[in-house]
């Protein structure tokens, strides 16, 4: 027997291990196949029965479709805050409203040192003198001899009021000044019952002259803080000496009678704002700057009337 060459006996033998692997390949494949096949349903990695409890949705009935539970649809975030036309014209009629009234006019003071110790002054008056006998005053005086002895006092000052009316042109106030005054002082004894309490249109606010100069563009000029009266202005002043003729007090004799008078008056008023002016005292990180704005603040507010 001839030998044969090494090459070809090397390539009979791949072919020969080639086929051998590819049967047991083949083999081992058929058997994975029927153990599939033969495998049971409880062995399989996916139930059968986890896929019938949750069927596709396209699959379910219409009464199955109802009876599931309705997630709400998502509302628009603003829906709740949502204005209509006239609300939002309200809100901002009513900014500009509190922007006019909050807002505090400007006036020179050019003599604040001097204004500053007056202001000290009418305090410790007040704190040392006219709180004590307010409060005394208070305890003795019920409130309904108090809240006479107050329309007594504003009823008298009636020419004040009726006068500036007319030069400020207001007819109707003056005729309601004028009408309230007769019936306060016939059926409310003098003025110490208001009758025409209960009737608006009797009871116009109150002018004065420092107001009737304000109504002609009348400047407040500057601020000035008088002793024993308090706050004023350079036009307030004036409108002060000017009213001082029409009020009745100061045509009482002798004059230290009317002093006692107006001082009475004084204390009578204070025995009812006691609280309110110790509340703004503490409020105030400056008190003598808030007087000044509120002062200012209000007769503002009153000329614009």
């Amino acid at each position: 027997m001839k030998h044969c060459p090494l090459p070809l006996l090397l390539a009979l033998i791949a072919f020969i291990g080639l086929a051998t692997g590819c049967a047991t390949q083949n083999k081992s494949s058929a058997a994975r196949q029927d153990k599939t096949l033969q495998m049971p349903a409880a062995e399989s990695s996916h139930p059968q029965e986890d896929r019938t409890l949750q069927p596709p949705a396209a699959e379910l009935s219409n009464t199955q479709k109802d009876q599931r539970p309705q997630t709400p649809a998502a509302e628009p975030s603003n829906a709740s805050t949502a204005l209509t036309d006239d609300e939002e014209a309200l809100l901002e009629d009513n900014f500009e409203n509190w922007e006019e009234e909050s807002a505090v006019p400007a006036i020179a003071d050019p003599i604040e040192p001097f204004n500053r110790a007056m202001f000290t002054f009418n305090d410790k008056l007040y704190v040392w003198l006219l709180k004590p006998l307010s409060l005394g005053y208070r305890k003795i005086a019920p409130q309904p001899v108090r809240t006479g002895v107050n329309n007594f006092f504003h009823n008298l000052t009636a020419p004040v009021r009726f006068v500036n009316c007319i030069f400020q042109g207001k007819g109707q106030a003056a005729v309601a000044e004028f009408a309230s005054f007769t019936l306060n002082t016939v059926y409310g004894v003098l003025g110490f019952g208001n009758v025409t309490k209960k009737y608006p249109e009797l009871n116009p606010p109150p002018e004065d002259l420092g107001q009737t100069l304000g109504h002609y563009s009348i400047g407040d000029g500057f601020y000035i803080v008088w002793p024993f009266l308090g706050s004023s202005t350079l036009r307030d002043t004036i409108g002060r000496v000017g009213d001082a003729f029409l009020d009745p007090v100061n045509y009482v004799e002798p004059t230290e009678t009317s002093i006692a008078v107006r001082g009475f008056n004084t204390v009578n008023m204070l025995s009812f704002r006691i609280e309110d002016i110790d509340a703004a005292k503490k409020a105030a990180f400056d008190p003598y700057q808030a007087a000044r704005d509120y002062y200012i603040q209000s007769r503002q507010g009153k000329i614009k009337k």
